[in-house]
């Protein structure tokens, strides 16, 4: 199972979270979490489980409890705002490349509220059908559906101010 998925759960967990390393422990956590239940499972329930939409259930989860902690605990010191290790698997060009545009998607995607962003991640970054989006998320499909068009939406109109910001920044929104 954690071959069939560490892909999906990763990306996923990356893009609720922005960082590298968090997303490896949600990741971590989620798995772990997995295999204990599933030593409590019978046959049966194993048989019609639905491997994708629950582990990616079990890494939102683990990430909305982390967002709850961290709620009631104290602002991290500068530590946190460490830079994520590189990827020793990846060229030059594409780790600059990767970590450009993963960093402006990270930055856009923390901005907007937590059930949009679990939606639009799940949707967009993960590839599911609004019908498992709905169920990781537990949600009517309709709900679903709000959140990832809200979500889309709020994303464009940031991406768009963003833009805007950088014009003005260069010189090109001078009037």
């Amino acid at each position: 199972m954690y071959e069939a998925y560490r892909g999906p759960v990763f990306s996923t967990a990356l893009r609720l979270c922005g960082r590298w390393a968090e997303a490896e422990d949600l990741s971590a956590e989620a798995f772990l979490r997995a295999y204990r239940a599933l030593c409590g499972y019978g046959p049966e329930r194993i048989a019609d489980l639905r491997p994708r939409a629950w582990l990616l259930t079990i890494v939102t989860n683990v990430w909305r409890n982390g967002l709850r902690s961290a709620a009631r605990k104290p602002p991290p010191g500068p530590l946190e705002d460490a830079p994520d290790p590189p990827d020793p698997a990846e060229g030059v060009e594409d780790a600059a490349a990767r970590h450009e545009t993963g960093r402006e998607l990270a930055g856009l995607l923390a901005e907007l509220p937590a059930a949009q962003r679990a939606a639009v991640v799940l949707r967009h970054v993960t590839d599911l059908p609004v019908a498992e989006v709905a169920e990781v998320m537990g949600v009517p499909e309709g709900t679903a559906k709000s959140h990832v068009s809200r979500g889309l939406a709020r994303l464009r109109r940031l991406h768009r101010d963003e833009g805007r910001l950088h014009q003005d920044q260069e010189g090109g929104g001078a009037r």
